[in-house]
């Protein structure tokens, strides 16, 4: 194995946030040396949102399809984002030592609690300070100056709570995995509204999360055949045509096609590339650390 002992931390949210917050996750390496190629971080498809905090350091995404490489094409990001969902993998870079926070959000919890248009946030990083609000970016300033993530969770929480509170959706599910989540939102889209056709159902679903309902549902399936090849890893005991049809998958074929497609590695690939290489970090903080947690 050649990854460090950096820190990476995840923290799931308190039942009444399960359906706003998917998780808050901290990367530091301001204690550690890291080389090159383990300064990269690789990021899978995502639904989520994301407000992130460089506290220290900075970071420079990938053109998409880049390969991790020094004359890759990247452009840096602001000290402050809000991500919104993306569609393909990502990779980063950090010049040097690095310290992030990042509160991972449901899209259409943060279009219900800011009225942003999360469909317009696909594929894209944008500096807080153009999209929020100042109240919002009150928030972004006690984060920043936050003496460490515990209080960075807190803060996080004390503030989204009340809001989230006064516009939840009162079908909305408390749960941490993909699968409940989507299922939720389509419930919420058949039945919101003048109008209750499958069209307007699905254009609401596009306009609360930036995507299709197919594409949530394979979310949701990659997530759960992630979690069991984790889980047969440890075991010992990894038999892919078993995951996939587990999954819900027509076949160990058709599971990876998505896998690639989600995070560019076929299973096999990606769970030998997380348990030797320093630039998997995130993934093995999920598979490793909250698989588990999300039965």
């Amino acid at each position: 194995m050649t990854y460090s002992d950096a820190r990476s931390e995840l923290w799931l949210p308190r039942s009444a946030l399960a359906s706003c917050v998917r998780g808050v996750m901290a990367r530091d390496t301001l204690s550690v040396a890291l080389d090159e190629p383990q300064r990269y971080n690789h990021m899978p498809v995502a639904p989520t949102c994301a407000l992130l905090w460089y506290l220290r350091g900075e970071c420079q995404v990938l053109e998409p399809g880049a390969p991790p490489l020094p004359h890759s094409p990247r452009a840096p990001i602001a000290a402050a984002t809000l991500c919104g969902p993306f569609t393909r993998p990502t990779t980063s870079w950090n010049p040097g030592p690095m310290h992030a926070f990042m509160v991972l959000l449901m899209p259409d919890a943060l279009a219900h609690m800011t009225g942003l248009d999360t469909a317009a946030l696909l594929d894209r990083i944008v500096p807080a300070e153009e999209v929020f609000d100042a109240d919002w970016q009150a928030l972004f300033a006690q984060v920043a100056q936050a003496d460490n993530d515990d209080q960075r969770v807190a803060l996080v929480e004390a503030f989204l709570l009340p809001r989230w509170q006064q516009s939840r959706p009162a079908s909305a599910l408390h749960s941490h995995r993909l699968t409940d989540w989507s299922r939720s939102v389509a419930l919420r889209a058949a039945s919101s509204g003048l109008g209750r056709s499958l069209r307007q159902a699905e254009r609401r679903i596009k306009q609360w999360t930036g995507q299709t309902q197919r594409n949530l549902h394979g979310l949701g399936r990659s997530e759960r055949a992630f979690f069991e090849g984790a889980q047969a890893h440890q075991d010992g005991a990894v038999h892919w045509g078993d995951i996939a049809q587990a999954s819900g998958y027509a076949d160990q074929a058709h599971m990876c096609r998505e896998s690639r497609r989600i995070t560019g590695y076929a299973p096999g690939e990606l769970y030998r590339l997380m348990q030797s290489e320093e630039s998997f970090w995130a993934y093995r903080l999920w598979a490793f650390g909250v698989g588990a947690s999300l039965e």
